[in-house]
């Protein structure tokens, strides 16, 4: 997912407590730039400020980072020279989702009584064998192929 021009996520929203990927493509990459770092932190005050190397791929800079459990994810990026890509001075600021917690304690199911499952089972089959005869019933009976069996006289 692109969320900024040049800066490419390996999904379509940043998780708190989850790992991302990290993909950048903008002018540190374009200048062929042999060594960039990212620069990030946590929060209004880049709380667990850090500093990694990204790998250099065909596919641009990249770097999978652990995501805290923080409201946004800021970062900017440095290159070899000192230089610094930082959005035109606002850094790359990234909303961090929560995901929601059940305050509920699931309960185990207790298994469904065996006969109950194959009554069930046995009432989809006939529904089933029913629709199967009808699908094949209509179009003889449209086009006047269909023939009753005629009980013998005989018999």
């Amino acid at each position: 997912m692109e969320l900024v021009k040049n800066i490419f996520f390996n999904t379509d929203k940043l998780t708190s407590n989850t790992k991302v990927k990290i993909s950048y493509t903008g002018k540190f990459f374009q200048d062929d730039s042999e060594e960039v770092h990212i620069h990030y932190g946590f929060g209004n005050n880049w709380d667990n400020l850090a500093e990694l190397p990204m790998q250099k791929t065909d596919l641009g800079f990249q770097i999978e980072i652990e995501l805290l459990d923080s409201d946004t994810f800021n970062f900017c990026l440095k290159n070899e020279k000192q230089e610094w890509d930082n959005n035109d001075g606002t850094n790359y600021i990234f909303k961090i989702e929560h995901p929601e917690v059940s305050l509920t304690v699931a309960e185990e199911a207790p298994i469904a009584r065996p006969h109950k499952l194959r009554k069930s089972y046995l009432i989809s089959k006939k529904i089933r064998l029913t629709i199967y005869k009808i699908i094949i019933s209509i179009p003889k009976l449209i086009s006047g192929n269909y023939k009753r069996k005629e009980k013998r006289a005989d018999a």
